[in-house]
């Protein structure tokens, strides 16, 4: 079959799977489609851009979106201002219980509330799936593109450019985006086109008023690029390394060093024929960023909105976050907590091992016998860069991605593999070199094929077997539980029964509950089911789940009389609960805008359903733990007596501390009673006597601090949190982070348990 045939197949198939995507995955539950959305809304309806506020609870429906350049969003509004978006609001319901971002084993993972009985062909819900359409057209852009550059990369082996363009076309996440409103799918197609502009002038002997002209046209690109997406801005020092080649060919590829700068500042020149255009396109508004935020990428409002964490992470700390991270560049759907089955990221994260382990090989055979001696140093790397040009620009293109997502991720929540998207083309393009590059052409085929068509059966299969069962109602008119109950809250819903999985708990067990509703009466408001294992010294839940009826996909203003659901809830008991206890597992509905409870008829807010022990963890310690600070030492075990106190009163705490290696600090222990606002009502720093430093290896050292909580100590149920830190230089506190079973550092603190004061 022709080179040719297979690309336009591939074309075809990316086109048909995309449209797939678009139309199966409900609307707004793509990854920031949410806030991405409102914005192409909000140009639509002829209002110009929003100014970012510096205030979450602020913002507008566009969130952290409002900070991005708005080129897509502009393309949106132009494909649907037409079109009455008045319902946006209802559409978009959101969820206020969703667990955004992680994978759970009892659903809740839509963000918003979806109408079964809504006409998808018109209004809000029309307009989003136009621009989900116009989204995967410019994805079918950078499938192709992913093509030119690969064949580029190595003109005479087409299984290398037909194999990174399959990969691109069937890379689920790729095809999940591209279904979605997000303006990815415009940064990814514009600076591919950069990319082979900038080969195609290092390729072509044109010269005179036309290859000006090129120049030109790649600065328009890039203008467009960075009005997309600040990533696009970046674009530019590769096309100043592009002029810079460029003249060096131009001027019959000099090797003295003289003229070697001569070369330079002449291609600076020419880059300014790139320069000035993307200045024209998309000046404006880094302008407009300085005039309104102070700062040209504007990343200070986003961060406001977006939020960032506590402590910028090391790069130990990204290490350890990167599963999740692959996972979301192959396919992480929903609101990043919709998963594919964990054996296919094995395999694909397999493949990119063996691509990284190939490329070396391939570069390794290309540099065998290269004669470096025959010219200057700076001259023959600019030989090798004239060769390998589509490889090094790809290379350079990918590290700045990645390395630019690194130094975001160290600030904000973002360590997703699809932000690296921009580069994809690049990315498979290298990834394909290193599978084949090095083998012959007839075993290239054969690998990049079986990749290819491996890929292609788990983006075909996953909107039907992954993403739309996931949001799929689980209505059940017969099932009977075992525990059969007939309690109706409020005259408008029916607890018809229940089922658990267990009577009895340690700490860091899960308990699993299910309940059987039934509408009884029609309802004007969203109720929301809570589920709380509650302790009765604390009089409050030590566990709980608090979601919508099905699994959170259910709204109660939108269910009928006599229409059923029977939901499951996974309690998770923290493995810092204090053992033993006689917990309360108790049921209800409440509004979550006003806290209201749904009321029994004899005046109750809530039905007890059990009683479930915890039992206490065996162990030589109370409380047995094991909570790592950096693998120095390890929380092993706690006491804490009194957990109901007054005000002015005191409390023990006792903490058994194992040590991991030998210590070279001596580190001082905090502990401090906290409210929601971060308010100390109560807190003691100490270190022991000895130091730490003179703590031996393995043994576990009981270590007891007292917390006096202050005279006007509201009543309230408070954590008590505990940590340890060095002191810095310059005075500050360096605090050890808790390290977890696979690597990951989190918290600089940890939460001990509750106490009520009273």
């Amino acid at each position: 079959m022709s080179e040719k045939r297979v690309l336009t197949i591939i074309l075809a198939l990316f086109l048909v799977l995309g449209g797939i995507y678009a139309l199966k995955t409900p609307v707004f539950e793509a990854s920031d489609e949410l806030w991405h959305y409102p914005m192409v809304r909000h140009l639509a309806d002829g209002n110009p851009l929003p100014v970012q506020v510096f205030d979450p609870a602020q913002a507008g429906p566009w969130k952290q979106e409002a900070s991005q350049p708005p080129l897509y969003y502009y393309l949106g509004a132009a494909l649907t201002f037409w079109i009455d978006t008045s319902d946006m609001a209802q559409v978009r319901r959101l969820n206020p219980h969703v667990d955004n971002g992680l994978i759970t084993e009892d659903g809740n993972i839509n963000l918003v509330v979806h109408d079964p009985m809504a006409n998808p062909w018109q209004g809000t819900l029309l307009a989003v799936r136009v621009v989900r359409l116009f989204s995967v057209l410019l994805g079918a852009v950078t499938v192709y593109l992913t093509f030119r550059i690969a064949k580029e990369a190595l003109p005479n082996r087409p299984d290398v450019a037909l194999g990174a363009t399959a990969v691109t076309a069937f890379t689920p996440m790729f095809l999940f985006i591209s279904g979605a409103v997000n303006n990815d799918n415009l940064i990814v197609p514009l600076a591919g086109l950069a990319l082979w502009l900038m080969v195609r002038l290092v390729r072509s002997d044109v010269v005179g008023a036309h290859d000006r002209g090129q120049l030109v046209l790649l600065g328009v690109v890039i203008g467009l690029a960075a009005l997309t997406k600040i990533s696009g801005v970046g674009l530019l020092a590769l096309a100043w390394g592009t002029a810079v080649l460029r003249r060096w060919q131009r001027e019959k590829r000099p090797s003295a060093w003289g003229k070697l700068f001569v070369v330079v500042g002449r291609g600076t020149v020419d880059w300014l024929l790139i320069l000035l255009p993307a200045l024209a396109v998309a000046g404006w508004w880094y302008y407009r960023n300085v005039v309104l935020y102070g700062d040209w990428k504007g990343w200070n409002a986003f961060i406001a909105v977006l939020g960032q964490r506590a402590h910028p992470a090391s790069l130990a700390q990204l290490w350890g976050e990167r599963w999740g991270f692959m996972m979301s560049y192959w396919g992480l759907f929903g609101g990043v907590n919709v998963p594919m089955p964990l054996w296919i990221y094995r395999v694909l994260n397999s493949v990119v091992v063996v691509g990284v382990v190939g490329f070396l090989v391939f570069l390794g055979r290309e540099v065998q016998g290269w004669r470096w001696r025959e010219r200057p140093f700076p001259a023959q790397i600019l030989v090798l860069v004239e060769r390998y040009f589509p490889l090094v620009l790809s290379l350079l293109w990918a590290l700045a991605i990645v390395y630019g997502l690194i130094n975001w991720a160290r600030v904000t929540w973002s360590s997703q593999g699809r932000l690296v998207f921009s580069a994809l083309p690049a990315l498979n393009t290298l990834l394909a070199v290193g599978l084949v590059g090095w083998l012959p052409q007839r075993v290239g085929r054969v690998v990049m094929a079986g990749l290819g068509l491996f890929l292609l059966g788990v983006a075909a299969l996953a909107p039907f077997l992954w993403i739309a069962p996931a949001y799929a109602l689980p209505l059940a008119d017969d099932v009977k539980l075992a525990q059969p109950l007939d309690v109706v809250f409020g005259e408008r819903m029916r607890l018809r029964g229940f089922e658990l999985s267990d009577l009895a708990v340690l700490p860091g067990d899960s308990l699993e509950v299910q309940l059987a509703w039934e509408a009884v009466a029609p309802m004007s408001r969203d109720w929301s089911v809570f589920v709380h294992l509650n302790d009765p010294v604390l009089e409050r839940p030590i566990a709980q789940r608090d979601m919508y009826p099905g699994q959170g996909l259910w709204a109660t203003s939108l269910m009928q009389p006599g229409e059923r659901v029977v939901d499951r809830y996974v309690l998770h008991v923290p493995e810092t609960a204090v053992a033993p206890a006689n917990l309360e597992l108790v049921v209800g509905l409440y509004d979550f805008a006003t806290g209201e409870r749904l009321l029994l008829a004899d005046g109750r807010d809530a039905v007890r359903l059990a009683d479930v022990q915890l039992t206490a963890v065996p162990g030589a310690y109370p409380n047995p733990v094991q909570v790592n600070f950096e693998d120095e030492l390890v929380l092993v075990g706690f006491e804490v007596l009194p957990r109901r106190v007054a005000a002015g009163e005191s409390v023990t705490v006792t903490l058994y501390w194992q040590v991991k290696r030998p210590l070279s600090a001596d580190y001082t222990f905090f502990a401090q009673v906290v409210d929601e606002d971060t308010t100390r009502w109560a807190a003691q720093d100490l270190a022991p006597t000895e130091g730490t430093s003179a703590w031996q290896v393995g043994e576990v050292y009981p270590f007891t601090m007292t917390l006096a909580l202050q005279a006007d100590t509201p009543p309230d149920i408070y954590p008590i949190i505990i940590g340890l830190y060095t002191r810095t230089p310059d005075g500050g506190f360096d605090r050890l982070q808790i390290l977890t079973e696979d690597g990951r550092l989190t918290d600089d603190f940890l939460q001990l348990t509750l106490l009520r004061v009273e």
